[in-house]
């Protein structure tokens, strides 16, 4: 990087722990807390949103979640609690159970996340074919319940792919999807995983409704881009894996000189810290 990136904030997924010492362990020693930090302190972080297991209060991966989290903040870098888990639509307690869990374990280490952020994905799900308007009606309760059960000074975030914006909402409150969306969260990350910029199909055109909908409500928001394989991301052209990091800033700086000016606008998040790493030829 020759300039400030417009790279803001990144997904974190995976963990260092050994799986022998914790079946929830990834063996991803570059997500030790030291070496997150630095990650984040080269590349000018402001946020992480690093995700939390099951039973976050529990166990090795429990403890490194906690001291990640404290480790983060102790050099400037605010922590959004991450996770999601598609039978959490059927069952909003067990979200509340997670999230409970994993600011328990954050604070227990001194950290004091203020963000929960949601990624569910409920249109992954079968039931989103045989049944879209029941099944988002579920998810919109989700968001509600989490909402409802978070202490003060913690809100809720939600990962919402830009199409939303385009979906009717099944509530009959707003005009959209993603307006009951934003009327149950306190910020977004719109996810507009696409390889370019500009053009009808680039990350300005496809977001930009969804954006502009953020704005409008007065909740924060960033713009989430992808770096993980074609074959993660659903084909070659909804990620950065074969242009490359230059590539990616380019991109993400036209990004940035499109929704900047719009109030709440909190930059690009990478999808995701293996995957980015990967695409910078830091990890062998």
């Amino acid at each position: 990087m020759t300039g400030p990136s417009a790279v803001t904030s990144m997904w974190a997924w995976h963990n260092p722990v050994d799986p022998v010492l914790d079946a929830r362990g990834r063996a991803y020693a570059p997500a030790e807390p030291a070496a997150l930090v630095d990650f984040c302190t080269a590349r000018a972080l402001t946020r992480v949103f690093l995700a939390a297991p099951w039973a976050a209060d529990e166990g090795p991966v429990g403890l490194w979640f906690g001291d990640a989290c404290a480790a983060l903040q102790q050099t400037g870098v605010a922590v959004g609690v991450l996770g999601g888990d598609p039978p959490w639509i059927d069952q909003p307690a067990l979200a509340v159970t997670w999230a409970s869990a994993a600011l328990a374990s954050a604070h227990a280490a001194g950290a004091v996340p203020d963000v929960v952020q949601l990624d569910v994905e409920p249109w992954t799900t079968a039931g989103w074919a045989s049944d879209p308007t029941g099944t988002a009606l579920r998810w919109l309760t989700v968001l509600e319940t989490v909402h409802d059960a978070l202490p003060a000074g913690v809100g809720l975030g939600v990962d919402a792919p830009w199409w939303l914006a385009h979906q009717g909402d099944p509530t009959g409150a707003g005009a959209t999807l993603l307006d009951a969306v934003l009327a149950r969260c306190d910020r977004v990350g719109v996810v507009a995983f696409i390889d370019h910029a500009d053009g009808a199909d680039g990350i300005i055109a496809l977001a930009g409704a969804a954006v502009v909908a953020a704005s409008l409500a007065g909740r924060p928001f960033t713009v989430g881009v992808e770096t993980d394989t074609a074959e993660v991301a659903g084909g070659a052209q909804y990620t950065f894996v074969d242009e490359g990091p230059d590539v990616l800033e380019h991109e993400v700086a036209l990004v940035a000189d499109a929704f900047g000016g719009l109030a709440g606008y909190e930059g690009v998040t990478v999808e995701h810290h293996r995957a980015w790493r990967a695409l910078l030829g830091l990890d062998a």
